[in-house]
């Protein structure tokens, strides 16, 4: 049996994103975006998520025998893959990374945010996406909404 073909690469303006802590939360990205894209569950093999002390969002690394889950979402149109980058801290880099679907198995390119530092001292246990949620999403949309009043709506 031959080997799957690879996963293709998105078409100008189409744009996929793994998000993985506080963007998965689609309050936050209609803040950012005005919409919530389409979007599927994902995980991204080879890849580990940590809490970071003093911040209320996660951060991941590459860490073998590790998985993260998160969401894909797709579509996204150069300007809001712009937003995104100017959201996220500088302390991440934009990677292309291969993710797995979950809903179809397939495997799929989309772009994450990783943290730069691998050795950060910062980084500690497991990152709870229902835990924030529930402390910290109320405070979290408000400070995206300045975030996006400062940002002059792009």
């Amino acid at each position: 049996m031959a080997a799957p073909p690879p996963p293709a690469a998105p078409a100008a303006g189409q744009h996929s994103v793994f998000v993985y802590g506080t963007l998965m939360a689609e309050e936050v990205v209609r803040v950012l975006l005005g919409r919530a894209p389409p979007s599927s569950p994902a995980l991204l093999p080879g890849h580990r998520r940590f809490s970071l002390r003093g911040r209320v969002y996660p951060a991941i690394l590459p860490v073998p025998d590790h998985a993260v889950s998160g969401k894909v979402f797709r579509g996204l149109t150069d300007r809001e893959l712009h937003v995104f980058d100017l959201f996220e801290d500088e302390e991440y880099v934009k990677k292309t990374v291969e993710v797995s679907l979950a809903d179809t198995s397939e495997k799929s390119l989309a772009y994450a945010y990783i943290w730069g530092n691998e050795g950060d001292p910062d980084l500690y246990g497991e990152w709870d996406y229902e835990e924030w949620r529930k402390v910290h999403l109320k405070d979290y949309l408000e400070m995206t909404r300045e975030f996006m009043e400062e940002l002059g709506q792009f």
